[in-house]
């Protein structure tokens, strides 16, 4: 019998929410931005999401985005801060002192509010949510009011995610969403990075800048990038911060990483809705990468191209946006 558990409890000195489903365990920290910070099987041992230790933990406050899985809204760089919305120019902080550009948005280090936890005979779950509205800070860079709700599920069948946001304002807003999803290579106690092959839905590789900017053309893909169409590359081949746009194959937009071998895989099922891939790997250190669903192109509002190419979705009052996503392993 699938045993199923949520409570509050304590990680490594924060509030956490913990849920347990038979030997899966998953942690949310509400405080720190809604971050669902692990997925493990207790009884493998299997670590699949790249956690803070006790002593990263300071670090990991003042920069919340290499663990777990960050909510990013709105996602990556935006040029010089600037944000070109339906003929207005809004200006967000610029954040990356490298680049002189915003980055990552506002929604990865605050807290988001508990709405509910709790279990059934199948499944622990625990939903939290942020309300944007006139007297929020996000409002003053981001002048939008809206309700966005992350609901995480966990169950014998693995993790699941369902991000819900609605335009609770009067104007219509732009949808612009993407998860710095941190996986751990190797996530097998023991095992050898090098036993691992990523498999990515990728279509298109996007030319990126001087600063990280996409230029509106796209390159080639290398040998390795093609291996992640198909039969999979191990994940630390080269440097990699790249942009790519998702191309779902046979029906399903996700990440394929397995250990070979373990002979076991761990699948990262997105959704289509996402229809742009970032991956980074951590300047190809061994330990962990990150592959990122994005809705949009970097910088999206910024480009001349027409919205549908670069994923620039828009709300209209009271309309209502949701996917859903799944981790787990066959």
């Amino acid at each position: 019998m699938n045993q199923t558990n949520a409570y509050e409890g304590i990680y490594h000195n924060e509030r956490a929410v913990y849920l347990r489903a038979g030997d899966y365990e998953a942690v949310m920290l509400p405080d720190i931005g809604g971050n669902l910070i692990s997925f493990r099987d207790l009884q493998k041992g299997y670590r699949f999401l790249h956690e803070p230790t006790q002593e990263e933990m300071p670090a990991f406050r003042a920069r919340p985005m290499i663990h777990g899985i960050p909510v990013l809204f709105p996602p990556n760089r935006y040029e010089n801060g600037n944000f070109r919305w339906n003929g207005k120019t809004h200006h967000l902080p610029v954040n990356e002192e490298a680049t002189g550009h915003h980055l990552h948005g506002f929604l990865y280090n605050i807290p988001w509010e508990v709405d509910e936890y709790g279990h059934s005979k199948q499944e622990a779950y625990v939903t939290v949510s942020v309300r944007v509205d006139e007297q929020h800070p996000v409002y003053q860079h981001f002048p939008f009011q809206f309700h966005i709700q992350l609901r995480y599920g966990l169950s014998d069948r693995g993790l699941s995610q369902r991000v819900t946001i609605i335009n609770t304002g009067q104007e219509t807003m732009p949808c612009l969403l993407a998860f710095h999803t941190s996986m751990n290579a190797p996530f097998v106690e023991g095992s050898d990075a090098r036993d691992y092959r990523m498999k990515l839905t990728i279509g298109k590789r996007w030319e990126l800048g001087g600063t990280m900017l996409p230029t509106g053309t796209h390159q080639e893909l290398s040998a390795n990038e093609e291996a992640m169409q198909g039969d999979g590359v191990y994940p630390f081949f080269e440097r990699m911060d790249n942009h790519y746009t998702a191309v779902a194959q046979n029906g399903r937009n996700r990440m394929e990483l397995t250990d070979e071998a373990a002979e076991l895989t761990l699948v990262y099922d997105v959704g289509t809705s996402y229809k742009q891939w970032m991956i980074w790997n951590n300047e190809a250190r061994e330990g962990f990468f990150c592959p990122e669903p994005q809705t949009n192109l970097v910088n999206s509002p910024n480009m001349d191209m027409p919205a549908e190419e670069v994923g620039c979705f828009s709300l209209q009052p009271n309309e209502i946006w949701e996917e859903t996503s799944r981790l787990y392993v066959k």
